[in-house]
């Protein structure tokens, strides 16, 4: 069974073609800058191949296209007739409090999936753009299932994503803590497990996932109990441009010394803070890193922040959790920055967190596993995420099951 991972963006489409028998990666991709001046896809197999196409992409369609005929190509495809994709994942961020698992789409789906792009306008847009090329392109006859972000967190309890506002907005608007990266959190949580040779069902993890866009979710028996990001993605703490949480009598303070609409705030928050808006260099941790060990101020300042509010959640949510088995570091930063996960694990002593530092360095660039000491009271991971794996394994589940 081959099954077509989809990860549609306003200007972007990223693929997976995964051979469920051995869940390897046949081909992977991207189509960048769609509706843009110079577009192009990229393209990689499990040979080792590796190409750049550079082709003129006006919507998500003419992107689908481009990808079916990578993926056909007599010299370079993977495939030989399109019917050997025997159905689609599509990644889809928002699913509000209706999707708590992957669903078949259908129409119905397909209406309550625009029903709430309010509530996430430019992914579930996207999403949308991505599931009706797919259509144009497979057919009705393919099956797609959506895999939501928010699903996994959907076991959170009342007093974890209700917000302390009048409760009419929450009856009339549905404005609630969602979360997001919920199949980074999942995938991760799951494999920890493995490690720890247990049944998630008997252990409390925090699972820690850093990198542009950042998120952690506390998982008690493999449910969440509780997540950074809220409402949006802009929740939780400080990310790449992302300001996270803070006074909302901030917002409204600068909308009216600078004379900003909503939507001018809205533009300052999730695109102008974080790292770019403390440092005033970079969104790119790597660039903040650099100018960090030459001495910029500002640049070693967003880094202090950044790491003092991970440890504080961590030491929250182990609260929340009444203790905690393990914690986990995941995506960009979780697995590439051990001068981060270093620095964050140094303020969890009173916890009784321990790390190798030497295993710490070692475990960059896709490797796993523990970098906690043997005497360290909580186990300390790191595990690179796979969304598109638990996109695939859930697609394939929902399409056996129908």
């Amino acid at each position: 069974m081959k099954i077509l991972v989809i990860n549609a963006g306003s200007s972007s489409l990223k693929y997976q073609l995964i051979d469920m028998k051995t869940e390897e990666v046949m081909a992977k991709g991207n189509c960048e800058r769609i509706g843009l001046d110079g577009s192009f896809l990229t393209y990689k197999t499990l040979n080792g191949l590796n190409k750049k196409i550079e082709a003129k992409m006006q919507n998500h369609m003419e992107a689908f296209s481009q990808v079916k005929d990578a993926l056909l190509n007599k010299e370079y495809g993977v495939i030989n007739r399109i019917d050997e994709v025997c159905a689609i994942g599509h990644r889809v961020v928002q699913g509000g409090s209706k999707f708590t698992k992957s669903t078949l789409i259908n129409d119905e789906v397909i209406d309550e999936i625009k029903r709430l792009i309010p509530l996430a306008p430019l992914h579930n847009v996207a999403n949308l753009q991505g599931i009706n090329a797919c259509i144009e392109t497979f057919g009705k006859d393919v099956p797609q299932v959506a895999v939501f972000d928010t699903a996994f967190h959907s076991t959170m309890p009342q007093k974890a994503y209700i917000f302390s506002i009048p409760y009419e907005y929450y009856e009339k608007y549905q404005i609630r803590r969602y979360g997001f990266h919920g199949t980074s959190h999942r995938y991760v949580s799951d494999r920890c497990a493995e490690f720890m040779g247990k049944d998630i069902k008997d252990l409390k993890i925090i699972s820690c996932h850093l990198g542009n866009g950042s998120s952690i979710c506390a998982i008690n028996k493999g449910k969440v109990i509780d997540t950074s990001m809220g409402f949006t993605p802009l929740d939780g703490f400080m990310m790449g441009t992302r300001s996270g949480s803070l006074d909302p009598s901030v917002v409204t303070f600068i909308a009216q010394k600078e004379n900003k609409s909503p939507q001018d705030m809205d533009d300052l928050l999730n695109k102008k803070s974080g790292l770019l808006g403390v440092s005033g260099i970079s969104s790119d941790d790597r660039d903040i890193t650099d100018a960090a060990s030459e001495g910029n101020e500002r640049a070693i300042l967003a880094h202090s922040i950044l790491r003092y509010q991970i440890a504080k959640f961590i030491g929250g949510y182990a609260a929340a959790l009444n203790g905690c088995d393990a914690i986990i570091f995941t995506a960009g930063l979780g697995e590439n920055q051990p001068e981060h996960r270093q620095a964050v694990c140094e303020s969890l002593k009173f916890l009784g967190v321990e790390i190798d530092k030497e295993l710490n360095n070692l475990l960059i660039r896709g490797k796993e596993g523990k970098i906690s000491t043997p005497n360290s009271k909580i186990q300390v991971f790191v595990i690179p995420t796979n969304e598109e794996l638990v996109i695939a394994r859930d697609t394939k589940d929902v399409v056996l099951k129908k």
